[in-house]
């Protein structure tokens, strides 16, 4: 099964972005964040870059699992909350697959060669202003993998099945609202080994569109991702058209009209 979606997932290609040479991205809509946004209305929109891991490999049953860490309560930007092994990119980082596969290993004792990167997932962006690019990789040897977190960043390391964030179970959402529309943040309750996880915002909405690319549907229930408006006014002055948005389980889906970047916020 492994060597199968390997060679699926290989053939994903993510919505083309209006990036320049430079990674920039030149359209983007913010969303409400803890801290004002001051943007230069003269410079396109330079966030920074990171790369998050998607882990999967596959349990005794056959079931596709994603590897997942819950933060240092001690971290001073979401402490404690779920997410997945990644983090901002190095100078040093040859690309967004070096980035994710170098930081797993820092935070979880993962290492790279153990890991068949086999896709790139459209970029998405956080509250915090990181363009966030998920990085999906295949662990096909999981006896070699055992996890050593690391105390400062991680307080935990577990799996959970991937096919549960295409579930309407154990999920539940809240409406949130940007400029007159509306949008879903979705929240995941999870237990295991005792102990019990919540997974929500990015890490949800990341987990949301890997299971989709993964398994080949939507969702059984309404994604309702943002919209995309572009920086005006106040807010820095960017010009440019909105990407497209998916508000349901329509077709748009099976066509592939998703959004270039995604923005998840609490």
């Amino acid at each position: 099964m492994l060597a199968t979606l390997a060679e699926q997932l290989r053939l994903y290609k993510p919505p083309a972005t209006d990036d320049d040479d430079d990674g920039v991205v030149s359209e983007v809509g913010i969303l409400e964040s803890a801290t004002p946004v001051v943007v230069d209305a003269s410079q396109k929109f330079r966030p920074k870059k990171a790369a998050v891991l998607i882990c999967l490999f596959e349990d005794d049953k056959g079931e596709l699992r994603v590897i997942l860490t819950k933060r240092s309560s001690t971290l001073s930007t979401h402490s404690g909350e779920v997410s997945l092994p990644g983090g901002k990119a190095d100078k040093d980082d040859a690309d967004d697959a070096d980035t994710a596969t170098r930081e797993a290993k820092e935070e979880i004792g993962l290492d790279p060669s153990q890991v068949n990167v086999v896709a790139l997932l459209e970029p998405f962006l956080s509250k915090h202003l990181l363009r966030v690019i998920p990085v999906i990789g295949i662990l096909t040897d999981t006896n070699a993998f055992n996890p050593t977190p690391n105390i400062a960043e991680v307080d935990d390391v577990f799996d959970a099945p991937l096919e549960m964030f295409l579930k309407d179970e154990n999920r539940r959402s809240e409406e949130r609202e940007w400029l007159g529309d509306s949008y879903l943040i979705h929240f995941f309750d999870y237990e295991t080994g005792g102990k019990k996880y919540l997974i929500w915002g990015l890490t949800a909405g990341i987990l949301i569109r890997a299971a989709s690319v993964v398994y080949q549907r939507p969702p059984a229930f309404l994604e309702q991702t943002p919209k995309f408006k572009p920086l005006k006014g106040a807010m820095g002055g960017i010009e440019g058209k909105s990407p497209p948005s998916v508000t349901d389980n329509s077709a748009k889906h099976a066509t592939g009209q998703l959004p270039l970047i995604c923005m998840y916020t609490p």
